[in-house]
């Protein structure tokens, strides 16, 4: 595929050779020659000009490099599209097997691919173009969009709501009992978990991440938001549109987390905290009762800066302890 070509995909712009071929799309270490690859910033440049890459996309033209390039507003999203169309291979339609359960009561949809040893319950509905991978069960009443893809493994209990062009990545479980207790003579009585869960469109959810059903209502998971893996959304927890949860984030019950929230690795989420949108927290944090848009970090959350003041305090404490002690030392001397 010529340069040219490429640049009018991601509609950038060429500076230098268009008739340039390329055969595959890289990063700058690993670039082969005909591969083109991409630079974000100025931190990789002198690897840059060590690559074997044919070509460079950028946001803007950088001199003396000796490459053809590319220029766009946001190179890293230009070399995402490139990834997709030289390497993703699209799902294609293979009808249901004949090793899959689909009851008669199940809606599906045209274009739908169920693949061996699926279960789909009753009253399910299942969105034209949606595939389902083996092992994956559908519980009765439960719906999946149009278009989206079901990971192998993975487990929809009965009345959840799941949108379109929604990413489910495999051993996920959707709908479990949300964990509610309950404790009367002696014991922890369980508290039946009645609602559901709803997945907006445009979501994607990791492998082995578990939401919980609310206990009434619905635990609700916004738009776009992409869900690492090994996270745990507690009953009737609101998650907002293009919220980002990083791997094994916890989110306790009846929590709301804003629109465009971040919450790093191992983030712990306190029941019912709120959440602004546009919140950050750093990873290993800890986030309870109402937080204004800023960034927090560390287990009682406190705004980034002062955390990172603090921790260059925590690191001197032994130097500080032992001045002390000297001074009380001298102090004791003087006063006798």
């Amino acid at each position: 595929m010529k340069l040219r070509d490429i640049a009018a995909l991601i509609s950038g712009e060429v500076v230098g050779d268009g008739e340039v071929e390329i055969h595959g799309v890289s990063g700058i270490s690993e670039a082969k020659e005909g591969d083109i690859t991409f630079l974000s910033g100025t931190k990789l440049l002198k690897e840059l000009k060590g690559s074997r890459a044919a070509a460079v996309i950028v946001n803007r033209p950088i001199n003396d490099i000796g490459k053809p390039q590319i220029i766009v507003s946001n190179p890293l999203y230009a070399f995402a599209r490139l990834l997709a169309h030289f390497y993703v291979k699209p799902h294609q339609y293979k009808g249901i097997n004949e090793k899959a359960f689909v009851s008669g009561k199940a809606v599906v949809k045209e274009n739908v691919t169920i693949y061996p040893f699926a279960h789909i319950s009753d009253n399910a509905t299942i969105g034209s173009g949606t595939v389902i991978y083996s092992g994956v069960f559908i519980g009765e009443g439960s719906i999946v969009g149009n278009d989206s893809v079901i990971h192998p493994n993975v487990t929809v209990r009965e009345g959840v709501k799941i949108g379109s062009r929604v990413i489910v990545h495999a051993g996920a479980v959707i709908g479990s009992d949300g964990f509610g207790y309950v404790f009367e003579d002696g014991m922890h009585r369980k508290i039946p978990q009645v609602g559901g869960v709803i997945i907006e469109d445009d979501v994607e959810i990791g492998a082995n991440v578990t939401i919980d059903r609310a206990t009434t209502g619905n635990t609700i998971v916004g738009k776009g938001a992409k869900i690492d893996n090994l996270v745990q959304i507690g009953h009737n927890v609101r998650i907002g549109n293009n919220v980002i949860l990083v791997s094994q984030v916890g989110i306790a019950g009846s929590s709301e987390i804003g629109d465009g929230v971040i919450l790093g690795g191992q983030v712990g989420v306190a029941d019912h905290a709120k959440l602004e949108a546009g919140t950050m927290v750093g990873a290993k944090g800890g986030a309870l009762g109402e937080m204004k848009r800023g960034v927090y970090s560390g287990i009682l959350p406190m705004p980034h800066k002062d955390w990172l003041r603090a921790m260059a305090v925590f690191a001197k404490l032994p130097e500080l302890n032992k001045k002390i002690k000297e001074l009380e030392e001298r102090t004791k001397k003087e006063e006798r």
